[in-house]
């Protein structure tokens, strides 16, 4: 196998135990939670998205990567995780603004991981990931798409309940 194959493989099965795990273990205990209580553990997954940062050393020591498509893919996880750390504070406070900080983080980075995965294939940066940066691409991603489908799914059909 190639080390684009063997990446593949890899996001498929972290993509497959994510989405087992979330619905034989974490859908129905966020189920029983309040609304406000469910949200906070996915947005904590995407608090960490600054780990993308390490795209800049990954480059230097051989992932090949674009100037261009380095910077997008930092700067939409940096602002990702400002806006996950945001939408805790508000969480956290009950604060009113808080349904349209989550709305804001579900939207920003669905376009985040839509656009960097086409950034990331067109590239092929699956040939060159190695160390932390194949851990994120094969392990964290998936996990962020998980986490977004579940807030999504808080979001939208516990629209009704209050903070």
């Amino acid at each position: 196998m190639n080390l684009t194959s063997v990446a593949l493989f890899a996001n498929v099965l972290s993509f497959a135990a994510f989405i087992l795990m979330a619905v034989w273990h974490i859908a129905p205990r966020l189920a029983s939670l309040p609304r406000a209580e469910a949200l906070v553990p996915l947005v904590w997954v995407h608090a960490f998205r600054h780990i993308a940062l390490q795209i800049y050393s990954a480059q230097k020591f051989g992932f090949d990567v674009s100037d261009g498509a380095r910077n997008q893919i930092a700067a939409g996880d940096v602002l990702g995780m400002i806006l996950a750390v945001t939408a805790l504070v508000a969480l956290h406070y009950r604060a009113r603004v808080a349904p349209v900080l989550m709305w804001l983080l579900v939207a920003e980075t669905a376009f985040d991981l839509a656009y960097t995965t086409r950034l990331g294939v067109e590239e092929q940066l699956y040939a060159t990931a190695s160390g932390t940066t194949f851990l994120i691409v094969t392990f964290y991603v998936p996990l962020l798409w998980v986490t977004l489908g579940l807030m999504v799914w808080q979001l939208h059909f516990r629209r009704h309940e209050s903070l």
